[in-house]
C-alpha cells in the first residue's frame, strides 16, 4: 500500500470543516482539523509533512496571513486554499505565493481530491529537496566542488588539475562524499550537484 501523508484542514466554520474531513477519510485519507488557524501555526513544526487545505477567511489571521506566515518559518508544504467568495486579488495572491490550487465552496469532490493530489505530487518533490539540502550541508565546499566535476564527467585527473589538487586527495574527497551520501553512484553525484547549482554553490572548472 502507498504511504499518503497526512491532510490539514485548517477552517473556522465547524460544519465546513466536519463535511470536508470527512469527505477526505472516505477516500481513505488521514486528516487533522484546526478550527484556529493559529492553534495549527503553533503546532505545525511538531507535525509530519503534509497537505494543508485552508480556509481563506478566518478571525484573528486570513489564510494569506497563514500561508505568509508559514513561509516565513521555512514550512513549503503545499497549500490548498478555499474560499466562499470570488476574491480573484486573493486568488492572485496565493498563486503568487505557491499555493497549489484555490477552489470555491461548496466544493466538488473531486475537484478538491484533484487538488490534494496535486498537492501531494508537491509535496514529494518538496520532501526530496529538503533530503538533498540535508546532503548538501554535510558536505565540505571543496567536496561540493569535487562532487560537481565529477557529475560533469570529468576524471580524477581533469579534476585534480582544474582545482589544484593531488588526484590522490581528489579520490579522497570522493570516498568522504560517498561515505557521506551514503552512494557511489554517478547518477546521485549528478542529481545532489544539481541541486548544489540551483542552491548557488555548484563548482566549475
Amino acid at each position: 500500500m502507498t504511504f499518503q501523508p497526512p491532510v490539514y484542514l485548517v477552517d473556522d466554520d465547524r460544519a465546513v470543516r466536519d463535511a470536508v474531513a470527512l469527505l477526505l477519510s472516505t477516500y481513505g485519507l488521514r486528516v487533522e482539523t484546526f478550527a484556529h488557524p493559529l492553534d495549527f501555526l503553533s503546532r505545525q513544526p511538531e507535525l509530519e509533512p503534509g497537505c494543508i487545505v485552508l480556509d481563506l477567511r478566518m478571525p484573528a489571521i486570513t489564510g494569506l496571513q497563514l500561508q505568509q506566515k508559514l513561509q516565513e518559518s521555512g514550512c513549503g508544504w503545499p497549500i490548498v486554499l478555499l474560499t466562499g467568495h470570488g476574491d480573484m486579488q486573493a486568488c492572485r495572491r496565493a498563486f503568487k505565493a505557491g499555493a497549489v490550487d484555490f477552489l470555491s465552496k461548496p466544493v466538488d469532490e473531486h475537484v478538491l481530491m484533484e487538488a490534494v493530489n496535486t498537492a501531494f505530487a508537491a509535496l514529494a518533490r518538496y520532501r526530496e529537496q529538503d533530503e538533498q539540502r540535508a546532503l548538501l550541508a554535510r558536505l565540505t565546499e571543496r567536496e561540493r566542488q569535487v562532487l560537481a566535476l565529477v557529475a560533469q564527467g570529468y576524471a580524477t585527473k581533469e579534476i585534480a588539475a582544474a582545482l589544484e589538487l593531488s588526484p590522490r586527495t581528489v579520490e579522497t574527497h570522493r570516498a568522504h562524499i560517498s561515505e557521506k551520501i551514503g552512494s557511489t553512484s554517478v547518477v546521485e553525484f549528478a542529481r545532489l550537484a544539481q541541486a548544489s547549482q540551483e542552491q548557488g554553490a555548484g563548482g566549475n572548472p
